[in-house]
């Protein structure tokens, strides 16, 4: 077996997951574990190693197989240097983790953004692919994004291009996590929908979702909204639909920068809620009057799902080695 291989690894904030990849983007091997709270770097790093050894020794491989490592993570990364600049949810900023995986492995390893690198994924196997223009948009915890521009990932000059979730669409709007006011994410992600529901909740609107999600509401996931929307509770329903058209809006702003063929939307809240959600954004762009005479934009779902950011990592990877 002449073959060589590839690790993509995704490290979030719960969970290090590490796919051992073929060169030609399929995913014959996981391997997951928890990701390290409240410890250091050097801890983080010894579960992605772990990983990353353990993937190849399941597969019954020896490292000497590998051709790469790609890494995504959920911080700012300088794409000229591989370093971490900023990683709000985990202690990493500044560790040299792709040259501590290339020392401890002996291959080529790189690294970057999670959702540039989803969106990566999505171009080289997924809903993007032979697309040279598209926007990728994932609401979840926040709303992270990434562009394609004439076959090519946006990374800007410092590695922060396309934070679409913090396109500001009314400065008086919501505080965001960023510090900012009317951000995309204080309109669209789970946690702002969470937050609209429990303020309407403290308002006395007719509701289930208190029962539907077990008797609290500190955190709804999003199958539990997908059962609300079934059920046709009019609190979600209304929350839901207000999130959509605030996305829909971003969408219009954000073609308007970048005059994509294809918006990508991903994301846990549209994998539950997508066939709500969706036709939302695309009437909200086919409604926009600068655009019309040019002719719809089109919008579909991930592909991917959560093997994205694996095969972004190794899409990096490969180019890089």
């Amino acid at each position: 077996m002449a073959k060589k291989f590839f690790v993509g690894v995704d490290v979030g904030g719960t969970k290090i997951a590490a796919g051992l990849v073929t060169p030609r983007g399929e995913i014959i091997g996981w391997e997951k574990a928890s990701t390290p709270r409240a410890k250091s770097a050097g801890e983080v790093m010894k579960v992605i190693v772990r990983a990353v050894r353990d993937v190849i020794s399941d597969a019954g491989l020896k490292p000497r197989r590998l051709r790469g490592i790609g890494i995504g993570v959920p911080g700012l990364v300088d794409a000229k240097t591989g370093k971490v600049l900023v990683a709000p949810n985990i202690p990493i900023a500044g560790y040299p983790i792709a040259a501590e995986l290339e020392r401890r492995f002996g291959v080529p390893a790189a690294i970057g953004n999670d959702v540039n690198l989803g969106v990566l994924g999505e171009s080289w196997r997924g809903s993007g692919r032979g697309v040279d223009d598209f926007v990728g948009i994932f609401p979840g915890t926040g709303v992270g994004g990434g562009v394609v521009s004439g076959g090519r990932l946006l990374l800007g000059a410092n590695g922060a291009a396309a934070e679409l979730g913090h396109v500001v669409l009314d400065p008086a709007g919501p505080k965001c996590g960023c510090g900012a006011r009317g951000c995309l994410e204080a309109y669209a992600s789970r946690t702002a929908i969470e937050r609209d529901i429990r303020a309407g909740v403290k308002a006395g609107e007719k509701t289930d979702i208190v029962a539907l999600n077990g008797g609290g509401l500190e955190q709804i996931k999003s199958k539990v909204l997908a059962r609300a929307l079934r059920h046709r509770d009019p609190l979600v329903t209304r929350v839901l639909r207000a999130a959509a058209e605030r996305l829909g809006d971003g969408c219009v702003s954000i073609r308007h920068c970048f005059d994509p063929e294809l918006f990508v939307l991903g994301g846990g809240v549209i994998e539950a809620c997508g066939d709500f959600i969706l036709p939302i954004v695309k009437r909200r762009l086919a409604a926009d009057p600068l655009f019309k005479k040019i002719g719809p934009c089109k919008v579909t779902r991930s592909r991917l799902g959560d093997d994205a950011v694996v095969l972004g990592a190794v899409a990096l990877a490969r180019e890089r080695r």
